[in-house]
């Protein structure tokens, strides 16, 4: 059968003219982007639209300010040379073009869902210790979201769950090192209900700046690692009972979806779970698994 995924996600945001806001000299021209534009396809996956160039160009501007470079040619000749501190400049970029948006128990029914049909599930194949992965974690919420499931299903349900674990990756280095500050605006927690507040975040007390902390016993079974999804394997272990990655895949192309979905799979064990994005989806492909819930599916047992 043949495998439809997602249709990369091109955003169509308003052409605005790059000569009305840089001189000449400051200006990113299309050969300049088409470069940034292909070597990111290459390197990460992530495909950047024509509609992304001054996008790209407003974040790369102060790297030009640091580096006192006087344009785009001078730092784009200076990323893709072998010079000393290249390596780490390229780094950065990816960091600076790369899309982070989340927030704590985004798509709600993925953890209901969680906590009431794939813990019990686990529990009744004997597993008293699963190993989750939150794979593409951005700033952190989604696996301490992950991680206040999991706390919530021991309370409810006492010696079902001993212990878990959760691997948390980014290809972002900026980003996860905001993940494992996990300093939230306070606004980013007060819609969640007033006992899971109250159970499981800090609340700075300094009125001027105002911020919401996880508490320990949420933050200490994390474990936050870049990963790149562009790898050939991911050397994951032990294998995952439960693997999170949603909204990411909507930026590949169809066969760098079947490679990581591949690739994603092969790190759950027989019987495990592997959970996608509300926009993401996968018809007809020939993996082992099995569709148990909207944009979740269960890795045969057999496999």
């Amino acid at each position: 059968m043949s495998s439809t995924l997602i249709k990369p996600q091109t955003i169509n945001a308003p052409q605005i003219q790059l000569t009305q806001l840089y001189p000449q000299s400051l200006q990113l021209s299309q050969q300049q982007f088409k470069r940034i534009s292909q070597f990111m396809e290459k390197t990460t996956g992530i495909k950047l639209p024509e509609s992304k160039r001054s996008m790209i160009q407003a974040r790369l501007a102060n790297r030009l300010k640091v580096l006192n470079f006087d344009s785009y040619s001078q730092y784009i000749d200076f990323v893709f040379s072998s010079k000393e501190h290249a390596d780490e400049e390229i780094t950065m970029m990816i960091d600076l073009l790369t899309t982070n948006l989340t927030h704590f128990f985004r798509e709600q029914t993925h953890f209901d869902f969680m906590e009431n049909s794939v813990l019990p599930a686990l529990v009744n194949d004997g597993i008293t210790k699963p190993e989750i992965w939150s794979a593409g974690c951005s700033s952190g919420e989604e696996p301490y979201t992950l991680s206040i499931v999991m706390r919530e299903f021991m309370s409810k349900n006492p010696g079902q769950i001993t212990d878990y674990s959760i691997l948390a990756t980014d290809i972002s280095t900026r980003i996860l090192s905001k993940a494992i500050d996990a300093l939230y605006p306070i606004e980013s927690v007060e819609k969640l209900p007033y006992a899971i507040k109250h159970k499981y975040f800090l609340k700075s007390k300094d009125p001027s700046k105002p911020f919401a902390k996880p508490k320990s016993e949420v933050k200490n079974k994390i474990r936050f690692e870049r990963l790149n999804f562009m790898d050939p394997v991911f050397n994951i272990q032990p294998k995952k009972h439960i693997i999170f990655c949603r909204n990411v895949l909507i930026y590949f192309d169809k066969q760098t979806q079947l490679n990581v979905i591949g690739k994603l799979i092969d790190c759950l064990v027989p019987g495990g779970f592997l959970f996608l994005g509300h926009s993401e989806t996968i018809f007809g492909s020939n993996f082992p698994i099995k569709t148990v819930s909207t944009t979740v599916f269960q890795k045969t047992k057999e496999y």
